[in-house]
């Protein structure tokens, strides 16, 4: 199991670099991050946009990036499609979003003919190191199903689950996050946490541990579970935080950041390569670590 986010990288820097198509590769930001991706055995690049401009900011940040391949293309749709082209044909591992509207990328992305579409849901997994201890924390899903149903939240967690296994965990533990830690019925959440925890509990749900409702300090903290009273092999020792929607993991994605200034990394799972998408807040280093995790998803 890996036990911190530095594992992680360390890791990928020892195994074979990945190669990572960027769609619109002019912006400075981008090319530091490659700059230094390439440096730390990260991850190979191919350039995806205006290839004089791509050029032209390489020179002028004394980027070490000449011997990287640069593919034009005039606007952002066509750098989104050649970007998606490259992973098709197998000259790219996956694909990151550079200097353009997350629209244009994942309407390239999953176009039903070209694009990179499975049969399974997209979403969102934020990772961490753990809040309360050692270990890794996945928090889920923060950022692309926005109401997500029972369903959702079902395959949501299966994809959290895909990752977490990947990343060595046998058998992680979930923890369903609501409000409070009791069923009520007020809260519809809670009784969809009630749900999910059956459906593990009766095989619906494998390779993993499920218990809910949680409430956030019940699910990190062993204290805070003991003085609710709480019994559960889940409690105050959970991997994955499923959240209740996208309004909960975007506030708790940006509180660990903000607040508790810890670094996160970010991967989009789903598709049939994993979506490197960064915010253009997130710093260099959540950038790398979120290549390096996408890259355990890569065979």
């Amino acid at each position: 199991m890996i036990k911190s986010l530095d594992d992680a990288l360390h890791i990928v820097s020892k195994r074979p670099k990945k190669t990572i198509a960027v769609a619109q590769a002019a912006d400075k930001d981008v090319l530091q991050v490659a700059d230094i991706a390439i440096k730390k055995n990260l991850a190979n690049f191919i350039f995806v946009g205006n290839k004089e401009t791509i050029t032209n900011m390489i020179e002028e940040g004394n980027y070490d990036l000449t011997d990287v391949e640069i593919i034009d293309a005039g606007n952002e749709t066509l750098c989104a499609v050649k970007t998606v082209e490259l992973v098709k044909k197998g000259m790219a591992d996956m694909p990151m979003k550079g200097l353009l509207p997350t629209a244009t990328f994942m309407k390239a992305v999953l176009d039903k003919e070209r694009g990179l579409r499975s049969d399974k849901l997209v979403s969102q997994i934020t990772v961490t190191d753990n809040i309360s201890g050692t270990g890794l924390n996945f928090i889920t899903d923060c950022a692309m199903n926005i109401s997500p149903d029972l369903n959702t939240k079902k395959e949501i967690l299966q994809n959290a689950v895909y990752l977490a296994k990947k990343m060595g965990f046998e058998c992680p533990k979930v923890a369903v996050l609501t409000a409070v830690e009791t069923v009520n019925q007020a809260m519809p959440e809670t009784i969809d946490a009630a749900i999910l925890s059956k459906m593990n509990e009766r095989g619906q749900i494998k390779d993993c541990i499920v218990d809910g409702p949680f409430a956030l300090d019940n699910a990190i903290s062993a204290e805070s579970a003991m003085h609710k009273g709480i019994k559960s092999v889940v409690a105050g020792n959970a991997d994955i935080l499923l959240v209740s929607d996208i309004r909960m993991g975007n506030v708790l994605h940006k509180a660990i950041t903000y607040y508790a200034d810890k670094r996160i990394g970010s991967v989009i799972i789903g598709t049939t390569v994993p979506l490197v998408m960064t915010s253009r807040s997130d710093s260099v280093e959540d950038k790398l670590i979120s290549i390096a995790l996408s890259s355990f998803l890569v065979e």
